[in-house]
Parts: structure tokens; sequence; C-alpha cells
């Protein structure tokens, strides 16, 4: 079963892959041009994936999911993903 979450449920996936608090991050939609914190995307999951949608037009913006030796990531649907400088 499919429940949605807010892109809080992004935290834990993706600090294997960025270096810095993502959920603070800024996701231009490239559906629709908005811009959303990372927190703020309604993320839809568990599994086999998360999926996290446009709280504007409701585009997939990223897909993350951890295999037993990899971690896959798609951030096809952002036009553009500005983050937080670290230490900053």
């Amino acid at each position: 079963m499919t429940a949605t979450y807010d892109g809080n449920m992004l935290a834990g996936p993706l600090s294997d892959v960025f270096a810095v608090e993502v959920t603070t991050a800024t996701a231009c939609c490239g559906g629709c041009g908005r811009n959303s914190t990372v927190a703020e995307l309604a993320v839809y999951g568990p599994g086999p994936g998360l999926v996290a949608r446009c709280p504007g037009c409701d585009d997939v913006l990223l897909r993350v999911t951890r295999t037993a030796d990899s971690i896959w990531l798609d951030l096809a649907g952002m036009a553009s993903l500005r983050l937080p400088a670290a230490g900053g």
C-alpha cells in the first residue's frame, strides 16, 4: 500500500547522497516552474522506492530507490535543485 508523506521523508535516504541537509534545498519543477523546498514536496512510498511530486502540478520531480548495493536517484522532473552550501 502506498502512503503519502511530506518531503521530510526524504531526509534519511538522501543523506546518503548529499553532504548537506537536502530538505531545505529548493527544487524547481520542470513542468510548471514552481519553486518548493524539498520538505514541501508530496512523497509517495515506501516501496519499492520513494516518489516526490510537485505540490503545484503533481509532476514527478524525484525518485529514490535503495537496492542491496546501490542508491538510484532520478531528478529528471526538476529544472534545477538549489542546495545550501555546506557550513553555510
